[in-house]
């Protein structure tokens, strides 16, 4: 079941993957604030959104809770656009 919910978060905290020394090093959101919750996440995929000469980072994460975060970065600012997964 997807859940919109188009709000700004923090992100409290990242992590690197790729290759070190190279150009192949991606950064990934690790933690977010979100009604009032600490939200860790364990991996995640990263997409790269052109519109114009504006880019958008769109990333898919997976968190501790069996849910998947679809977070959008525009500049400084983080939206969390929505949650995927199973309802409990």
């Amino acid at each position: 079941m997807t859940n919109v919910i188009n709000q700004e978060i923090s992100v409290n905290a990242f992590y690197f993957a790729g290759q070190a020394g190279g150009k192949g090093i991606k950064t990934f959101p690790r933690e977010i604030e979100y009604g009032g919750q600490d939200i860790t996440f364990a991996n995640g995929l990263r997409y790269l959104v052109r519109k114009g000469s504006e880019a958008v980072r769109v990333f898919d994460m997976s968190g501790a809770d069996g849910l998947t975060y679809r977070l959008r970065q525009q500049g400084n600012s983080w939206m969390l656009v929505g949650t995927k997964g199973a309802v409990r």
